[in-house]
């Protein structure tokens, strides 16, 4: 009951920020598909050009009005701060359309209420016109570093009467409506644009502009920032007024990062929705309503991640019966209570989301019900571990080889690929990929991978998958010697092959690679020695293999 009373407070208390807002705002729509989404997680922070890869793979998928980028996860050294800083400072990034606007922004929305850790402009390249295809001057974008102060912290719980929360819920609360009024005082969809807020969470960023996504990491020089997420956004938001250059994904919450492919069928009756919830799309675009939706039911109501999902992309019918008794209950008072707001019509979310509580960082991938837009998930293991989830295989594969290039211990093929199903009761239409903090090393974390019901993705223990000259070489204690020299000495292909067959069955990738070393440095020695070799290797790739 308490908690019911204080989430009503939470919600009351943004009354100011919309009352004012004209309703005609939310009828506008424009339409236009065939966006282009990708994200990869990494257990080791890894440089900003491997997310230009696969932007720039799918290129034919944007139209040069939107393009835009998020990134997780930072080495604290790369922003030049602590690592208390980074981990506890919100990041709040302002794009800058006219300069003169920013002297009355500071002083009304940032020097009076914060403590600003850190201050900068961020770098870009001397003239956007040396980029090839952008045609549009990106903005400037500001950083701070912030923390409410606390003189201001207690005036807002108290004015808001938001004692039932604890002081970091009411920071995050105060974060996001001053953001709210820094967006409705500077940045007007249907008229003046002189500036508005990039993003606004922990240890995790947003860039966007009037152009493609690949053309964001270079503008502002992001080809070595080392993140352990990124995500990228190909084209415009697809339903609500578009052409404005906030317009473009990502779009944030308060600590998660949202990018989609689709269009809202009821964007309308959504935005109606949140707007009972005193929550209003500013920027009036379908992609915006999603991660507000989001943000209401994780960081508001305080749901589970299962249950924020079902939210989103109900169970229906025959899965629905599928489901076990409990879950039903739980899914059918969920279904009630939120399937009016729920996103109809084809899409795909991805998001990049730090779950402050768990210390984890997470990269989601959820599919509506009807799958009618395209979407695939990867993994591979190792000592790099990797999760990729985007539009397409091409723009996975285009990310894996832009990671081997650089680090030899990632391979240029996942160990497993698949599809989500939507709204089903085997995976539930979503996968996470969880980065879990390491206590050893700082800058390492553990990958894990698992559907909405929390059940876990792996791969065969002890077969990682890493092709081509790339391998994993195998400890001095564990090498045992290969029997190959005897079967060229016996002049026998067939038993060569028999022994390699037997071996493939039993060996993991790393001993494979080494045995055909080994074969390769016996069939150069002679012809007659590449006359045993031949036989067998060709043999071997005549047989028809299991892919898993």
């Amino acid at each position: 009951m308490q908690r019911r009373e204080t989430l009503k407070k939470i919600l009351t208390s943004r009354a100011d920020l919309i009352k004012d807002i004209p309703l005609k705002a939310l009828y506008g729509t424009e339409a236009e598909g065939g966006c282009g989404v990708t994200g990869l997680a990494c257990s080791i922070p890894v440089r900003g050009r491997h997310i230009f890869e696969p932007s720039k793979q799918m290129h034919n998928r944007g139209n040069g009005r939107g393009g835009g980028i998020a990134a997780m996860g930072f080495d604290h050294r790369m922003l030049g701060v602590t690592r208390e800083i980074l981990e506890e400072d919100y990041i709040l990034q302002v794009a800058v359309l006219e300069e003169e606007s920013v002297k009355a922004l500071e002083e009304s929305f940032i020097r009076p209420y914060f403590r600003v850790d850190l201050q900068e402009r961020l770098p870009h390249v001397d003239d956007y016109r040396d980029i090839k295809g952008l045609e549009t001057r990106p903005p400037d974008v500001l950083r701070y570093l912030v923390r409410v102060r606390e003189g201001v912290l207690d005036a807002f719980i108290a004015e808001k009467a938001l004692h039932g929360l604890d002081r970091r819920e009411a920071e995050d609360e105060f974060i996001y409506q001053n953001t709210f009024l820094i967006n409705k005082t500077f940045y007007d969809a249907y008229g003046k644009k002189q500036a508005f807020v990039l993003s606004h969470g922990r240890n995790f960023f947003i860039l966007k502009i009037v152009g493609y996504a690949e053309q964001v990491v270079q503008y502002y020089k992001l080809e070595d920032f080392k993140a352990h997420i990124w995500i990228a956004h190909q084209r415009y938001p697809t339903k609500g007024r578009v052409w404005h250059p906030a317009g473009a994904h990502p779009f944030i919450g308060l600590n998660e990062a949202l990018v989609h492919n689709g269009d809202f069928a009821n964007y309308h009756s959504v935005a109606e929705y949140l707007r009972q919830r005193n929550i209003y799309p500013l920027f009036l675009t379908d992609t915006e309503v999603a991660v507000l939706l989001f943000d209401l039911y994780s960081r508001t109501y305080r749901y589970p991640l299962e249950y924020v999902i079902e939210a989103l992309a109900p169970t229906m019918e025959r899965d629905f019966d599928q489901l076990p008794g409990d879950k039903q209950k739980i899914y059918r008072a969920i279904q009630a209570t939120h399937v009016h707001g729920s996103p109809d019509g084809p899409w795909f979310f991805i998001l990049t989301r730090n779950d402050i509580d768990a210390n984890r960082l997470q990269l989601i991938g959820i599919t509506d019900t009807s799958m009618l837009r395209p979407q695939v998930f990867a993994l591979q293991e190792g000592q790099v571990q990797v999760g990729l989830v985007c539009s397409e295989k091409q723009a996975i594969d285009a990310t894996l080889k832009s990671l081997s290039e650089e680090d030899p211990r990632v391979g240029t093929v996942a160990d497993r690929y698949w599809n989500a199903r939507g709204g089903s009761h085997t995976d539930g239409g979503a996968f996470i990929f969880n980065l879990d903090a390491s206590h050893k090393d700082p800058l390492t974390r553990k990958l894990s991978c698992v559907d909405k019901f929390g059940r876990e993705i792996s791969v065969p223990p002890g077969h990682p998958y890493l092709p081509g000259s790339v391998y994993y070489l195998m400890p001095k204690a564990e090498e045992s010697r290969f029997e190959i020299p005897r079967f060229f000495e016996l002049q026998q292909h067939d038993l060569l092959y028999g022994y390699l067959l037997d071996g493939i069955r039993k060996w993991d990738y790393s001993r494979l690679m080494e045995c055909l070393k080994d074969l390769k440095s016996w069939a150069l020695k002679g012809d007659a020695y590449f006359e045993v070799a031949f036989p067998a290797l060709a043999r071997l790739i005549d047989m028809p293999y299991p892919t898993y």
